[in-house]
């Protein structure tokens, strides 16, 4: 199954393509808005945009690791790739200035949420630095929830919560030893 998104309101439209051939044109009609738009079954330059209901974490780490939105009632699986430096995180909206964005309705979920600081330690290790940034919900590791100007140093497999909505972190050093 693949997902488009309406280019006018956002919304995702989910449509079986192995019922098409490569290079045909689709139209859709958005049940939010009512705009109709087509897109042309293929390779898109737009791939990124278009995902995948079951993302692939692997293909999607690029070099600094990623994070893995788990699937919940509000929105499926996503697999974000992180970046050197900061990597502010929190609820996609059109124009939202983020680098980190992803899919969700969940209300509990603030626009600008945390921030997943990717640094190299002497070593030459990757370091993820955690943080909230003042969100409204709060930014949990396992229980416990992030103070105020409290950064905390995360690792490969560790499950931090924003809202209702569960993230686990995807270290870019583990997945180059299993890949």
């Amino acid at each position: 199954m693949k997902r488009v998104r309406c280019p006018k309101c956002d919304h995702y439209i989910i449509f079986d393509e192995t019922k098409y051939t490569a290079g045909q044109s689709l139209v859709f009609k958005c049940d939010e808005c009512g705009k109709e738009f087509g897109i042309r079954i293929g390779v898109s330059k737009l791939r990124n945009t278009q995902k995948d209901e079951q993302p692939d974490e692997q293909e999607n780490a690029q070099g600094c690791g990623s994070i893995v939105v788990i699937e919940n009632v509000f929105h499926y699986k996503q697999v974000i790739p992180l970046r050197m430096g900061d990597n502010v995180i929190g609820r996609y909206q059109k124009g939202n200035p983020i680098n980190t964005a992803f899919e969700t309705v969940d209300p509990s979920v603030d626009l600008n949420h945390c921030t997943i600081t990717v640094s190299r330690t002497k070593q030459g290790t990757l370091r993820y630095t955690l943080s909230d940034n003042n969100s409204n919900t709060g930014t949990f590791v396992g229980d416990v929830e992030l103070q105020p100007r409290e950064r905390r140093i995360i690792e490969d497999g560790t499950l931090f919560t924003l809202g209702a909505t569960s993230i686990i972190l995807r270290g870019a050093d583990v997945e180059e030893d299993h890949a």
